[in-house]
């Protein structure tokens, strides 16, 4: 049976992780409070930074910056979308 969590961005109970889905402070609190849905959310936004920034996960800056935003989606009052952003219409 899968942990349910109640989940800050869907503001209701929902299937957790087994484990934290990143490493520390951050992937605890991800892991006691963070939906699979939220997190696969997550997910697609961050794909949508990576090439709309067209940053390399890889440099630590890169990885600093998506940790901010990755805090700020889950925890604080949003990540935003790139300025001047414009979905696909695939339905991005």
């Amino acid at each position: 049976m899968a942990r349910l969590v109640q989940c800050v961005m869907l503001k209701r109970e929902a299937p957790g992780f087994d484990r934290p889905p990143y490493p520390g402070e951050l992937g605890r609190r991800i892991y006691e409070s963070v939906s699979r849905e939220a997190w696969a959310r997550w997910l697609q936004h961050q794909t949508m930074l990576i090439n709309e920034y067209r940053l390399t996960p890889i440099e630590p800056k890169a990885r600093k910056f998506l940790e901010a935003e990755m805090e700020k989606f889950f925890f604080g009052t949003g990540s935003s979308k790139p300025e001047g952003y414009k979905a696909r219409e695939s339905g991005e």
